[in-house]
């Protein structure tokens, strides 16, 4: 840290001054438009077919096709809930 003569603090603080300001608006700015991440909620495979009402064969044949992506820890299989609820299409009369 540099050494501050008397006749030099007013500018030190001025200059101090600025930056905390700076630094108050980005906070304030990041309070205001900060958007927090929604955690991802995994279920299970029988977690999921109960949520789409339907049988255990069928999530995994719809799995298989691509219209779910399952996603796995070891030998298990999590689906996304996220995912879930974009597959379904609004039906037309």
């Amino acid at each position: 840290m540099k050494n501050l003569k008397l006749e030099d603090l007013p500018k030190a603080m001025e200059i101090a001054l600025e930056k905390l300001s700076i630094i108050e608006q980005q906070l304030n700015d990041l309070k205001h438009n900060f958007q927090p991440k929604e955690p991802i909620e995994l279920i299970t495979r029988n977690e999921a077919a109960e949520y789409l009402k339907i049988n255990s064969t069928t999530l995994w044949s719809w799995t298989n096709k691509g219209k779910l992506k399952a996603y796995g820890i070891g030998a298990r299989r999590y689906y996304k809930r996220s995912e879930i609820e974009k597959c379904m299409v609004v039906l037309k009369k």
